[in-house]
C-alpha cells in the first residue's frame, strides 16, 4: 500500500530555520533626513534582532536611478528582503519597529 501524503505544516516565523544572512537593500534619494532616519532605524532594528546575521546594501537613487526597475521601487525609502525568499518590501523611515519586524517576517503580528 502506498504511503499517504503528508499534509504541509503550517509553520510560524519562529519555527523557520533562521536563515545564514538576511540580505537587505534599503533605497534612498540622497542624504535627506528621511533617508538617513530609515538607515538609523534599519541599523538599530537589525543589530538588536538580527545581530551578526545581515548585510545591509543602500542604493541612492540620486546616483543609480536604473536600479529602482529592479526591484519596482515606486516611493522612497523602501526597504527590500532580498533574502531570506521570499522578496519583502517596506516602504517608510522605518520608525515602527513592530511593523517592520513583521514585514521582514522576524516575529509575528500580535
Amino acid at each position: 500500500m502506498p504511503a499517504k501524503p503528508k499534509n504541509p505544516v503550517q509553520r510560524r516565523p519562529q519555527d523557520r530555520p533562521k536563515p545564514q544572512v538576511w540580505k537587505l537593500r534599503l533605497y534612498v534619494a540622497g542624504q535627506t533626513p528621511k533617508s538617513i532616519r530609515a538607515f538609523a532605524n534599519l541599523k538599530a532594528l537589525c543589530e538588536e534582532h538580527l545581530k551578526g546575521l545581515y548585510q545591509i546594501e543602500v542604493v541612492d537613487l540620486l546616483e543609480h536611478p536604473r536600479l529602482a526597475r529592479g526591484d519596482q521601487i515606486v516611493a522612497i525609502p523602501t526597504l527590500v528582503r532580498r533574502l531570506p525568499p521570499p522578496v519583502r518590501k517596506i516602504i517608510g523611515d522605518l520608525s515602527s519597529t513592530e511593523r517592520v519586524l513583521v514585514g521582514l517576517d522576524v516575529r509575528e503580528a500580535d
